[in-house]
């Protein structure tokens, strides 16, 4: 191939206008390029937004939670990064100060909805961030310091501390990760488009988050490729419609981010007005592995 063309630039990373690409992408080019090699990142920040464009006026394509593994391509002018996420490989522009090049290791994992980190540990002092389900905080103490019925865990935070109730890192009870109970937890979180976090989801966030770290990749076109088609859903098996997907409850009810509501709803296909329209334009199933 002599250019880019083919090559999907939400996962590659090639700029033909600047002859720029990921060293990856060697063996797929021709002529002269400049090849960049992925330097290891982790957000650190609730939630780090990345961009269409080096500039906080373009859209949000995803995020990356604090603790989440990144890779960082090419620092760019103006306090900017062209940087990955390493579990589905979406590629984006953040702020060069969202993101730590040390890894937080030991970690405790958030398995709330949604949390916060504070500055002392009482539930009084000042809030540092807001944190969400799947953040992974690197602890600085071994187990939570004992300051009322579940204690705190002492946390590092860019070049500080912050303390998290550790409450936040216990599993509910129904557990997490593909429980319905657990998944119901985010009906009406807003919509927000490339939200990934219960402070704000897109209906391919709600997706992955529902099918667990490394699962799913990041787009509704995307997560259908990846999945096998089933002909009738049962209950956690996806639903598929031009640029968007849900969750299927049972054959009929779907749970989903979506711009109509403007939140996490449950709708049934087939039923009302939208859910007429959501069956008319319904592209298939898939099932998760």
């Amino acid at each position: 191939m002599s250019g880019a063309s083919g090559l999907d630039a939400r996962v590659h990373a090639v700029d033909a206008a600047r002859r720029v690409a990921e060293v990856a992408l060697r063996d797929q080019l021709e002529g002269e390029w400049t090849y960049l090699t992925p330097r290891a990142a982790w957000a650190a920040r609730g939630r780090v937004s990345l961009r269409a464009a080096p500039d906080e006026r373009t859209a949000q394509v995803t995020e990356a939670l604090l603790g989440e593994a990144m890779e960082v391509l090419e620092a760019l002018p103006d306090g900017w990064a062209w940087v990955r996420t390493r579990h589905d490989g979406y590629l984006g522009f953040a702020r060069a100060g969202a993101f730590t090049t040390t890894a937080p290791e030991p970690a405790v994992t958030v398995q709330v909805p949604r949390a916060h980190l504070f500055s002392a540990p009482r539930v009084s002092a000042p809030i540092l961030d807001d944190v969400s389900f799947g953040a992974r905080l690197p602890v600085l103490t071994e187990g939570p310091a004992q300051e009322g019925a579940y204690g705190w865990w002492r946390v590092a935070y860019h070049e500080g501390e912050a303390f998290l109730h550790a409450a936040a890192t216990r599993v509910p009870a129904g557990g997490t990760v593909r429980s319905v109970a657990f998944l119901q937890r985010f009906l009406d979180t807003p919509y927000v488009w490339g939200g990934r976090s219960a402070w704000g989801l897109d209906c391919s966030g709600l997706t992955q988050l529902w099918a667990g770290p490394g699962v799913l990749p990041r787009d509704a076109d995307q997560q259908q490729a990846a999945l096998a088609p089933v002909e009738v859903p049962s209950a956690g098996d996806l639903a598929f419609f031009p640029g968007h997907v849900g969750i299927m409850l049972d054959e009929r009810r779907m749970l989903h981010a979506n711009a109509t509501h403007m939140r996490v709803t449950v709708d049934t296909l087939g039923e009302s007005e939208y859910g007429a329209r959501l069956a008319a334009d319904l592209l298939g199933f898939g099932r998760l592995p």
